[in-house]
């Protein structure tokens, strides 16, 4: 059985969220990033950290592709024109969207508060909303690489929403509607309410 360690306010929600698609059993301890609990599997600190079998795995989204991979669901197959594009999707929205994300949380609470450079954000908003204008543009089926979600999709749909709550600008109305098509899913109510 897996083990996920991390708590759902984090990154820790999207490996909970694909655990919930795959409808594998796994055992989640929602504990604090640097918490003595984290630590123990992971000595940076940092969540979500996977433990299968003997083995343990940090990263959000090398932890959703380890899992799609080995279950072969919402992932498209290694080697193949559509996985090359479902990757540059995944790199794009670490790149364009969760680095934006990540940088404004930096400086807004992360950072210790002499380090902080909180005019910072202003750029970081403009830049966040024309990455979301240009993935808007280029959406052209119900996900992004086909009808059905993958990887990048559950990374997006997590990012869009840490940036409501971040008080980003909107998204426009084609991915509020990507978004809500996706927090429909069984599946990620059941690891939102965890």
């Amino acid at each position: 059985m897996y083990k996920l360690v991390g708590n759902r306010a984090t990154r820790a929600f999207r490996p909970l969220w694909l655990l919930e698609e795959l409808s594998v059993p796994y055992q989640h301890i929602p504990a604090a990033p640097r918490s003595d609990e984290v630590r123990a599997h992971s000595p940076a600190g940092k969540v979500p950290v996977l433990v299968d079998g003997d083995q343990v795995i940090a990263d959000s989204m090398a932890i959703v592709t380890y899992l799609a991979d080995k279950h072969g669901a919402f992932t498209h197959p290694a080697g193949t024109v559509a996985r090359a594009r479902q990757d540059a999707w995944t790199f794009r929205v670490l790149d364009e969207v969760d680095s934006v994300l990540w940088t404004a949380a930096r400086h807004s609470f992360i950072l210790p508060e002499d380090q902080r450079v909180p005019a910072i954000k202003d750029s970081l908003r403009v830049e966040f909303a024309g990455n979301m204008d240009r993935i808007a543009d280029e959406m052209t089926s119900d996900c992004l690489t086909g009808d059905d979600p993958t990887v990048p999709d559950i990374l997006l749909a997590h990012c869009l929403g840490w940036a409501r709550n971040a008080n980003f600008p909107d998204a426009p109305d084609v991915l509020v509607a990507y978004l809500r098509r996706l927090r429909d899913r069984p599946a990620f109510q059941r690891a939102a309410a965890l």
